[in-house]
């Protein structure tokens, strides 16, 4: 049986802690490989080493980090096509939806690219009497990120580009359900250049997360994940003194307005539904047609495009998506689906029983779709990270408005509309933090920033684009005198520009 151990230091180390993880092939169901657990001592060897590795990377000028990340490219586009077989192998996404992954990664990379630009302090001159100010931008040291299952090339890329970028030392914590793309994109950026301790990955589980949240020398500590682990790692860094930002779950509403175009709006419901099998932070889970009309006209042309979805074996190209990440998460997502049954909603498709012949054995389910769902059922209050799609009646806009405003999360929203004046209104009083325009998925692009409202997100500060390199980094401002001639004499009165 394979092992996966930890990348540390600069290299591939075995796990010393004697307890393992299973890795799934998510097509057979069967265990492909065991990932090694850390114990705290593994960390502190990770944390130790990122502490002596960051005093002379931080001395690094930001022209020639960027060259590193530059390069590091060059090898991620070099290895794009065996990344994308190790992604989906592990986690079950479809090749096309894993180059995505891997590509949303990238572009956060070239971002951070740009580090000796986006690190330019301010400068002022002459704010006084011989007095000049400026800023400038400083790393914090050693800080780490912990990273969710569903995207294992892009939220690393998002957390480790700009932080090294910035002049850091990494500690990730990736999911131990699919560690073998983070252990490749390290070997990749000591490839590119990268000096051996810089970015350290620790495979683990909770001992490896409150080693990381507990120790001094961590600064800081990003996170994604579900809700109740995001405020676990937000208030605990923060009672240890961390910068910390985590991002939560999700429940992303898709507005159809009558005058919208109800095939564009089919479309991009499928898309964003069920791509993916539905784990991601980002899926639309519930479609809220606004008025009886546009609601049965939309279930009408829902229905046969989900009973047709081609669902597949990872490595099929025609396949729409793939098999779950684990069996048991298939079978949490079955659960929801008969929770909403019994809480009266009307499941129009039902995929529960879906069978993929050769791979019986798979962690495969077809997707469903529920009509009548209503805000008091728990298939509309919770994440279900599957692919199921609830129908929300919204009797008008006012409805349509409220809903996902006053929903507990509020990662993403968006609404399918031909009018601008109400596509205007909506985006401003929305109570969610992305918001589409006839734009399924609201993923902003690297140079924005990434983040959702309420119990979707905790911190201050978002994901990539300036709030990252503002994240990463401490902000020291120096006044300077230099006078012509020494004035004699103590002064007592605060400095000001007069």
């Amino acid at each position: 049986m394979r092992e996966i151990g930890h990348f540390i230091g600069g290299k591939t180390v075995k796990g010393k802690s004697g307890r393992f993880g299973d890795v799934f092939d998510p097509n057979t169901g069967e265990v492909q490989a065991k990932v090694a657990l850390a114990s705290k001592a593994e960390v502190e060897e990770a944390i130790a080493n990122a502490e002596k590795a960051q005093i002379g990377w931080a001395a690094t000028n930001p022209q020639r980090r960027a060259r590193v990340l530059f390069k590091f490219l060059d090898l991620v586009a070099r290895e794009a096509d065996s990344l994308a077989r190790i992604l989906s192998s592990e986690h079950g996404k479809t090749i096309p939806d894993a180059k995505g992954d891997i590509q949303r990664g990238v572009e956060v990379v070239e971002f951070a690219c740009g580090i000796p630009h986006l690190l330019k302090g301010d400068y002022t001159e002459g704010a006084g009497p011989g007095i000049d100010l400026y800023s400038m931008r400083q790393p914090l040291g050693v800080v780490a990120g912990i990273t969710p299952f569903n995207f294992p090339a892009m939220i690393p890329m998002w957390k480790f580009a700009p932080a090294i970028a910035c002049g850091n030392a990494f500690i990730l914590k990736p999911s131990e359900r699919d560690p073998g793309v983070p252990m490749r994109l390290a070997e990749l950026l000591v490839e590119a250049g990268l000096p051996e301790g810089v970015l350290n990955v620790v495979n683990g589980d909770k001992e490896s997360v409150d080693t990381l949240l507990k120790d001094p020398r961590v600064k800081a500590i990003g996170f994604v994940g579900s809700t109740p682990i995001a405020e676990y790692i937000y208030s605990t860094g923060c009672a240890h003194g961390k910068r910390v930002q985590c991002f939560g779950g999700a429940k992303n509403h898709m507005i159809v307005m009558p005058d919208a175009d109800i095939d564009q709006a089919v479309d991009a419901l499928i898309g964003a539904g069920y791509g993916s099998a539905g784990e991601r932070c980002m899926a639309i889970s519930v479609a809220v047609p606004v008025g009886k009309k546009t609601a049965d006209i939309l279930i009408e042309k829902l229905i046969p495009r989900v009973e047709s979805l081609k669902v597949g074996p990872s490595h099929d190209p025609q396949a729409d998506y793939g098999p779950m990440v684990t069996k048991a998460h298939m079978n949490k997502v079955r659960d929801y689906v008969e929770t909403g049954i019994k809480e009266g909603a009307k499941l129009l498709v039902d995929g529960r029983n879906f069978k993929l012949q050769g791979y019986e054995n798979g962690n495969f389910m077809g997707g469903c779709l529920f009509d009548e769902v209503t805000p008091n059922m728990r298939i509309y209050k919770e994440e279900i990270f599957g692919p199921v799609l609830s129908v929300v009646r919204a009797k008008d806009y006012a409805e349509a408005v409220r809903l996902p405003s006053e929903h507990e999360y509020g990662n993403g929203v968006s609404i399918f509309t031909r009018d601008g004046d109400t596509a205007r209104d909506f985006t401003n009083r929305v109570n969610v933090g992305m918001v589409g325009v006839n734009f399924a998925i609201p993923v902003p692009l690297a140079y924005h920033t990434f983040g959702g409202w309420k119990r979707s997100g905790f911190g201050d500060l978002n994901q990539h684009g300036p709030d990252s390199v503002r994240f990463y980094t401490k902000t020291k401002t120096v006044t300077s005198r230099w006078p012509s001639g020494t004035k004699e004499g103590a002064e007592f009165v605060i400095p000001t520009m007069r």
